[in-house]
């Protein structure tokens, strides 16, 4: 827990950015970043209406990246609280000649809570979260019954959450905490095609792990 009284999802790493991130940073930020404040209506952020799916937890932005390629009638909204992380997403993004893609630095648990806007977002995206495996830090996992409750209420209808883990003891507790809410459908199983075998993910399967694969997708009522 944080001095705010605020759990976190991530390790709040601290360290001195290098060179070639704060150049990033300032040459690109700008042209990637999100408004600083005020609601974030999919217009106000990518200049036009279309599907607009958030990453949390993007990390290096290999999934956010090919996303975005794969769907450029689609606008996506990366975020993630590491700087250098960003820094290189946004370079591959400005090398791929992107303009559907959006950085935010920060937490996204209270970039749902406080400027998404509700039926706003076509989908959101958590590939291979910190699992937090011990049970002291259980209640760090993104997934919990207020965030999905967030992201039920952000979805457009028929949107959906796509997750995937290679820790089984992760996948576990989604299993858990999804059927204790009671207001989702889950299917596993299906890997996006689009989704490169990077980062986590690689590392994982050369570690022998299997990667158990979530779609999420809120009941809808009346």
């Amino acid at each position: 827990m944080d001095t705010d009284g605020r759990v976190r999802s991530y390790n709040a790493r601290r360290g001195r950015l290098s060179a070639l991130t704060l150049e990033r940073i300032a040459t690109l930020g700008p042209r990637y970043a999100v408004p600083a404040a005020g609601p974030l209506a999919p217009e106000l952020v990518f200049g036009r209406t279309a599907p607009m799916v958030l990453e949390v937890g993007c990390g290096h932005g290999a999934a956010a990246l090919a996303y975005a390629a794969a769907h450029p009638d689609h606008d996506l909204l990366a975020v993630d609280v590491f700087v250098p992380a960003l820094a290189r997403m946004l370079a591959a993004a400005e090398r791929q000649g992107l303009t559907n893609l959006r950085a935010h630095q920060g937490d996204a648990v209270l970039l749902l809570e406080q400027r998404v806007l509700s039926g706003s977002l076509d989908a959101v995206h958590v590939f291979f979260p910190d699992p937090w495996p011990k049970a002291k830090h259980a209640k760090r996992r993104f997934i919990a019954p207020h965030t999905l409750d967030l992201v039920a209420h952000r979805l457009v209808p028929g949107g959906h959450l796509l997750l995937a883990t290679d820790s089984d003891g992760y996948a576990a507790h989604v299993r858990s905490v999804v059927a204790g809410h009671g207001g989702f459908v889950v299917t596993e199983g299906e890997r996006p095609p689009w989704r490169p075998l990077d980062g986590f993910e690689a590392k994982g399967l050369a570690a022998g792990r299997s990667v158990c694969e979530f779609r999420v997708v809120p009941v809808q009522s009346g």
